[in-house]
């Protein structure tokens, strides 16, 4: 059997990627029993939290760790549960979880995932430096602002970088799932899993879940001002020069401005505003693809077509297709 820690992280837990990760694996126990003539199943499973004590989620679902860090040792797989909150204080909370994992990693090779946002927590123990991790989309400038020596793959659904393992946001961590049961079990017991749990294989990228909102958390006043103007003349060709003239600075030191405060170029903070808005449109219009590209800004479809998949993952189309219910 494969020894599986579910981490029950101190503050509020988020109840969606315990749950679903529980029953997943039992799932695949009681699949080994009934198909495969296994009495045990295939994982043994335990919440594992700091202490005993119960953590509960909004006050109202109450979890109760089966074991406690130090009753566990050497386990196959350990899956970091969605931390919530301010991740500041989540990761202050949950600071003795860190030199376990590092522990386990280190001593028995025990293989390490993340949900969402934990990836700020699996990043605290080094275990990622160096490597390819991604997080949820939300929380994409943040991770990347805060461990520069990650290699930060923001569009990613899932990286595996020797038994390492991040997923995207949200309920992406069923996609890990998925790929880790595969793995572990085998490629018939995942298209079963697949089947009986309803989830889609091969999502490799969350690019098309973005929402793009603009980067204002910072105190660099002429910028966010940049970046207003960006977007309230997005349907316009904005040069970076014209930008950097607006605002009284050099190109070079207006660029190196920009890219301190929002972690993108102008160059690439025009396109994001520019693709945000074909993506509305899209989402909520029936005009031409070609009218939305003029929309925008842009005159030539090839360009317009792969900037929009390169930020999205999909075509004007399909990106249409997908999501404007006139269109279905």
């Amino acid at each position: 059997m494969k020894k599986v820690s579910i981490l029950i992280p101190e503050g509020d837990v988020i109840a969606s990627s315990i749950v679903p990760a529980f029953e997943i694996l039992s799932g695949i126990n009681q699949y080994y029993i009934d198909s495969k003539q296994n009495e045990t199943g295939f994982f043994e499973i335990d919440l594992v939290g700091l202490s005993r004590s119960s953590q509960k989620y909004n006050g109202l679902i109450t979890f109760n760790p089966t074991r406690t860090i130090d009753e566990v040792t050497a386990p196959d797989l350990i899956l970091i549960s969605t931390i919530n909150g301010d991740i500041q204080q989540a990761l202050k909370l949950n600071a003795p979880f860190i030199p376990w994992i590092k522990e386990q990693r280190t001593k028995y090779n025990s293989e390490v995932a993340s949900f969402c946002s934990s990836a700020f927590l699996l990043a605290e123990t080094g275990l990622l430096d160096n490597k390819s991790a991604s997080t949820h989309w939300a929380s994409a400038d943040k991770f990347r602002e805060k461990y520069p020596q990650i290699k930060h793959i923001p569009e990613a659904v899932i990286t595996d970088e020797d038994g390492i393992y991040t997923s995207g946001g949200a309920f992406s961590f069923l996609n890990l799932l998925l790929y880790i049961i595969e793995k572990y079990c085998g490629r018939e017991t995942a298209i079963w899993c697949s089947k009986m749990f309803e989830i889609d294989f091969n999502r490799y990228n969350q690019n098309q879940f973005v929402i793009f909102t603009g980067q204002k958390g910072h105190d660099d006043t002429e910028i966010i001002n940049a970046q207003n103007y960006i977007e309230n003349n997005y349907g316009k060709k904005i040069s970076v020069d014209h930008l950097a003239s607006t605002f009284a600075m050099s190109s070079r030191n207006f660029i190196r401005r920009f890219k301190k405060a929002t972690m993108n170029t102008p160059s690439q903070y025009i396109q994001r505003v520019k693709v945000e808005a074909a993506k509305k449109s899209l989402e909520s219009q029936n005009e031409m693809i070609n009218q939305v590209m003029y929309n925008v800004g842009y005159s030539d479809p090839k360009a317009f077509r792969d900037i929009f998949k390169k930020h999205t993952g999909l075509s004007p189309n399909d990106y249409r297709q997908k999501y404007n219910r006139v269109s279905i």
